[in-house]
């Protein structure tokens, strides 16, 4: 299990689905779903396979990102920001901030990349899939500049 202590002080990454495409979030002190925070193993399992996969992609940045992290942090985005949801998307995965650092039940998440070509869940051996199937959301992934999980 993933306490929620560790919940509210790190940034988890985490994963999702949409029954076809995968979703890669950076948690930023949120709430974790509970399909997610209720197995440390299976959240490792996740976390080690994707980081590991090799590039597969090419990847286009948000075009309104600038716009959302003006308006959340007064900063546009830069290099540093952007290398690891780069390299998630690059990995097939559309790559997901949290939109408020450390405000525990706030749901909110902004797009930051996205694959050219993306992973789909059918690519994934049959282990992998079943644990992230669990965690699913109900809109396409592939369409989404804003997305609110509260309802995982």
């Amino acid at each position: 299990m993933i306490t929620e202590i560790e919940q509210q002080t790190l940034d988890i990454d985490w994963f999702l689905t949409d029954g076809k495409y995968i979703g890669f979030m950076a948690s930023a002190g949120g709430k974790l779903p509970d399909s997610v925070a209720k197995s440390a193993e299976n959240h490792k399992k996740l976390v080690h396979y994707f980081r590991n996969l090799p590039v597969v992609s090419d990847f286009t940045i948000n075009p309104e990102l600038n716009s959302v992290l003006i308006e959340i942090y007064r900063s546009k985005a830069d290099e540093r920001y952007l290398e690891d949801y780069i390299s998630m998307a690059k990995k097939g995965l559309y790559s997901f901030d949290k939109n408020n650092f450390n405000h525990f039940l706030d749901g909110n998440y902004h797009l930051v990349a996205s694959p050219v070509n993306p992973l789909t869940l059918e690519d994934l051996p049959v282990d992998i899939s079943e644990i992230l199937i669990e965690t699913q959301f109900q809109d396409k992934i592939n369409q989404m500049l804003k997305m609110d999980i509260s309802s995982l």
